[in-house]
């Protein structure tokens, strides 16, 4: 019998797949932006929840492989969605390769900063050279697709299966993380993460394991970085910024550090806390300081809740499972 985690996993899964039937052209946009910063969280998930390592040049391997996307399209012609898909996941995998090589020599704050660095590094040579386009970004005019001969399999152009697609690769990405924390791959990562003296104690050399974790985490962010380049149809710097970097680890940390539900459950919560403060049906004038209710909103959130909102449901599961005699 699955777990009350994996029927929990099971039911988000399924309701995602049956949003679109109940709501309009703006709940499906929404939940596709949400769905693929979910896919980011969950990158940034397995270096920061997982292996202990705080990384903040996320943002560089996302914005990378959207400049990606828009610079290997064509003007007039859809790309094939086969190859520009793994080439935007490539790039950010070699930035991330990279950026990992040489930061990992560093620890505590010193690699914070290193990662940031690096990340602002992206950033100004896009933003200040014409490569990217200046701060005006550059348009995807046409979206790749999916053929076999004549046959379109998937048409991102069009918001359902633009949706359904995302929904896919999010699941995909869930799903192989969640067997590669269970693999040796994954338990060294966990080990490091407690202790890496002690791995390095017990013979692990434990540089190549972060490096390798730091390659996935990027490819996982060129995904999320394609599908926004897609959706969107546009790119700009703004997608390399250290404010999206810093979004995306308030995410993690909201939802909970060390699950990877909770990376889920935090990116959908950060995406309907912006909403929410951003109406003015709600909030009224005070929705144009809506930076300033999220903020409140999310520091409010972490002292009450130390362990993220997915401490809510193991709080719950744990005292339905206590015996009368307990009570």
């Amino acid at each position: 019998m699955m777990n009350a985690r994996a029927v929990s996993t099971v039911v988000g899964a399924l309701a995602l797949a049956l949003w679109p039937l109940v709501t309009g052209s703006f709940g499906v946009d929404l939940v596709t932006k949400t769905m693929i910063y979910a896919i980011v969280a969950l990158s940034l998930e397995l270096l920061v929840g997982t292996t202990g390592l705080v990384c903040f040049g996320q943002a560089a391997f996302f914005g990378l492989a959207g400049y990606t996307v828009v610079m290997l399209s064509p003007q007039s012609a859809p790309a094939a969605l086969w190859w520009v898909l793994p080439a935007s996941m490539a790039v950010g995998a070699a930035y991330a390769l990279f950026v990992g090589a040489l930061s990992l020599r560093t620890r505590g704050v010193y690699f914070i900063m290193v990662t940031l660095a690096f990340a602002q590094m992206a950033y100004y040579v896009i933003h200040d050279t014409p490569l990217g386009g200046g701060t005006d970004g550059i348009y995807l005019y046409v979206k790749p697709v999916a053929e076999i001969g004549s046959t379109m399999l998937i048409d991102l152009d069009r918001p359902l299966p633009l949706y359904y697609f995302v929904l896919g690769c999010l699941v995909v990405v869930f799903v192989f993380l969640a067997l590669l924390l269970r693999s040796r791959f994954g338990r060294a990562l966990a080990g490091i993460r407690v202790n890496e003296q002690r791995m390095r104690a017990t013979g692990f050399s434990t540089y190549p394991y972060k490096l390798a974790a730091f390659a996935i985490s990027g490819a996982i962010a060129g995904l999320g970085g394609f599908l926004f380049a897609v959706k969107d149809g546009v790119v700009n710097p703004e997608l390399l910024s250290w404010h999206f970097s810093g979004a995306v680890l308030i995410m993690i940390i909201l939802g909970g550090l060390g699950h990877l539900r909770g990376a889920v459950l935090g990116a959908f919560a950060f995406a309907l806390l912006q909403e929410l403060f951003k109406s003015e049906a709600v909030f009224g004038a005070f929705a144009k300081h809506w930076l300033l209710g999220l903020g409140l909103t999310i520091i409010a959130s972490v002292a009450v809740l130390p362990r993220g909102l997915i401490g809510v449901g193991e709080l719950v599961t744990h005292r339905l499972r206590r015996t009368p005699r307990d009570r």
